[in-house]
């Protein structure tokens, strides 16, 4: 488990993000190509600016990220991040107890029903809408601050066997970390990849392709898996597309 304890028929979903240039574009560094299979720091790049942790009582305790959105105020992440009820806040970039882009309060949630009705594995995959805490980004929506992903769902829409990264904060440290590598087919509805240190915390860690748009979230089969080493995710299909265009109405 990587969550901590205590807590018409073809349907597309591939929304470029729009909007002003988003603050976060500063820290845009030149990556060199990754090593597959090798997990480090995740360096402080605008991209990586858009995945940040989920805080409740105090803790972060799962991952989510930035998926645009026509009201630029909308964040993906797993189901079961989303299951245990209570104020959670999503802090974007968060780096060493800081938030560099401000803190945002869920204010609803969207869990599809068949994570509802049956914590289905295959619906471990949900979408939140957010306000600055407080009012602290003086009306600008999250997406204005530090952009957002493309979401890539549908039938046939979410590939797998390329590579893809993952970026996500474990619960015991306080920078996210980043690894990519080929993902793989699980079962009839799941995809996994191979990369260590993806512990307690990552669930709901955007995974992305060569194009950086989002085509799944780690949760899925044992709520994203049970060691470190190994994670998982709901293949984004039809049932995603359709839980996005609820949530972006």
């Amino acid at each position: 488990m990587k969550r901590p304890t205590r807590l018409p028929f073809l349907v597309a979903v591939a929304l470029l993000a729009t909007g002003s240039v988003p603050v976060a574009a500063a820290h845009t560094r030149v990556r060199t190509p990754e090593r597959l299979g090798v997990t480090r720091v995740a360096p402080a790049t605008a991209a990586d600016a858009r995945v940040g942790v989920l805080v409740s009582g105090g803790e972060h305790y799962c991952t989510a990220s930035v998926v645009h959105s026509p009201r630029r105020d909308l964040v993906v992440t797993a189901a079961h991040c989303l299951s245990g009820g209570g104020d959670i806040v999503f802090v974007p970039g968060y780096r060493g107890g800081e938030a560099p882009y401000g803190k945002w309060t869920v204010t609803r949630t969207y869990l599809a029903d068949g994570w509802k009705d049956s914590q289905d594995e295959d619906s471990d995959v949900a979408f939140a809408r957010v306000v600055p805490t407080g009012g602290s980004q003086g009306g600008s929506e999250v997406e204005d601050v530090v952009g957002a992903g493309r979401l890539l769902a549908g039938r046939g829409r979410s590939p797998v066997g390329g590579a893809v990264t993952v970026v996500g904060y474990p619960k015991a440290r306080e920078t996210p970390v980043r690894c990519t590598n080929t993902s793989t087919a699980y079962g009839g509805g799941q995809q996994r990849i191979e990369c260590p240190g993806y512990s307690g915390g990552t669930s709901g860690s955007p995974w992305t392709d060569a194009r950086g748009r989002i085509v799944g979230v780690l949760g899925g089969f044992q709520e994203g898996g049970t060691t470190d080493d190994v994670s998982y995710s709901a293949v984004l299909g039809a049932e995603t597309a359709a839980l996005y265009l609820e949530a972006t109405k």
